[in-house]
Formats: C-alpha cells, structure tokens, sequence
C-alpha cells in the first residue's frame, strides 16, 4: 500500500512540474499560415480576438531567441496571446511569398524592410481593421513585461496613452506590491 501511495504522488508531482515546464513556441504560441496577413485579420475578427500579432525575426538573433525560450514559451503566456490574438513569426530574411495585412504580395524579407524592420525582434500588433496599433521592438524585461503588451492593447490602454508611460505605471504597480 505504501509502495502505490508513493508511486500515485510521484506522478501528482510530475504531472505538476510537467504543465508548467516550457513548451515549443512554435507549437503553442504561433499560428500557421499560409502567409496571407489579410486574411488572418479576417479570422481573428471571427475568432473573436483583438488582431494579429506579428513577430519579426532571424536566426542569428540572439535576442530572438531569447524570447522565444524564456518569454513566447510559457504556458500563462502562450494561453493569453492565444486567447486573444492570432500569432505568427517572420523571417525577417525569408524568400516565402507572403500577402501583408494591407493586401499586398511580396516576399517576407521585402515586408519586413517595407516595414522598417532594421533590428530584431519586432512585435508587431494589427487591430482588426487592418492597422498597425503597437510595435515593440527588441527583448522584453521578462514575462510580466511581455504581458503588459497584450493587456495595453487587450485593455484598449493603446486609445488613453503612449506604451512607455503605461509600463511605468505597471512598474510601479509591482514595486508596491
């Protein structure tokens, strides 16, 4: 009896740890596409979410990366960009055809340089009408920092004030805390 007791609770405990552990960015918190922009803001609006976000970045970066393994990987993080956006990841340096979410037809690399992506990464925030409302460029300071971003345009915080204001205000909120 001791034996099955010991043998249920290991499993409690690594059953626990297992569902906060990271999970693969690009399983959890990435859309696919086909790479039509346009019509991904479609869906979103029929989803239900807020707009599209879109992260810009390369192999090389190491900022890039670490986003992607300390921050887009995190289960809290991943249900609420979910929950409320569709999201996809471009290669800043990619040939794949793309329609941007003005419509257009290019290459990937040739939408990020339209966009002025010139340092990695970018978070890039579509509302549902097709318009740029945030963007956010390099590492974020954490988790909390890269949640703040979500709830700044999740809040429609994006219609009162400017980002850097608001994430003082955020900061200070925490350091009372």
């Amino acid at each position: 009896m001791l034996k099955i007791l010991f043998l249920f609770t290991a499993l409690l405990v690594s059953g626990a740890s297992y569902a906060d552990s990271p999970r693969d960015p690009y399983k959890f918190f990435f859309n696919e596409t086909w790479g039509d922009y346009a019509e991904e803001i479609e869906n979103a609006r029929a989803a239900g979410k807020k707009g599209i976000l879109l992260f810009f970045e390369m192999d090389e970066c190491p900022f890039c990366h670490y986003m992607k393994k300390n921050v887009l990987n995190q289960a809290e993080v991943q249900k609420y960009f979910q929950d409320n956006f569709l999201n996809f990841s471009i290669d800043i340096e990619g040939d794949i055809a793309i329609t941007t979410p003005e419509g257009k037809h290019m290459k990937q690399k040739e939408f990020a340089f339209q966009t002025r992506v010139r340092a990695t990464p970018v978070f890039l925030i579509y509302d549902l009408n097709g318009k740029p409302i945030h963007r956010h460029t390099g590492k974020t300071a954490g988790v909390s920092e890269f949640m703040w971003i979500g709830e700044y345009i999740i809040d429609d915080h994006y219609k009162k004030m400017k980002y850097i204001p608001f994430k003082k205000q955020k900061r200070k909120e925490l350091e009372k805390k």
